[in-house]
């Protein structure tokens, strides 16, 4: 199966979501040799769920499927470039590549304009529009300290 097919088949997830009400316009899915292995549609709107993303949607499936919690050697086709949060699961996820089709321009052209965001990333912290300040009690670092000397962890 080509690049274009497996396109083609986010496309269509993206386009049955809208005409079924439950949720964007959006759609994702993970394909491993040729395989897909994950299925992702926005549903933020009909889960209450505003992590509820295609792309996040679709990691979550392939990454079940497979019993891993990275995408080693898997590829990502999205309907639309991956906003700022679908791009931190993306690369937390580490597929070998994502492909999408509409572009964030033509996503922002009808309402999902997701600029505000990269603009907030870029501000110090204390001038950011919801406000991010560090409150550190006593001990504050004891989980951090455990995982540092735990013979258990799983690197990732």
């Amino acid at each position: 199966m080509s690049d274009i097919h497996f396109m083609k088949r986010a496309i269509e997830e993206a386009l049955n979501n809208v005409l079924t009400n439950h949720g964007g316009p959006f759609g994702a899915i993970v394909v491993k040799d040729g395989k897909i292995i994950g299925v992702g549609r926005n549903e933020v709107t009909s889960t209450n769920d505003p992590t509820a993303h295609a792309e996040v949607q679709a990691i979550r499936a392939a990454c079940s499927y497979l019993k891993d919690f990275q995408l080693t050697d898997c590829e990502i086709y999205t309907s639309c470039e991956p906003c700022p949060m679908c791009i931190g699961a993306i690369y937390w996820a580490r597929p070998k590549a994502v492909y999408y089709a509409c572009t964030k321009q033509e996503a922002a052209k009808i309402g999902f304009d997701d600029q505000f965001i990269y603009e907030q990333l870029e501000l110090p912290m204390e001038n950011r529009k919801i406000p991010m300040m560090k409150l550190f009690p006593d001990d504050g670092d004891i989980p951090f300290r455990t995982w540092e000397n735990s013979k258990n962890k799983v690197e990732y």
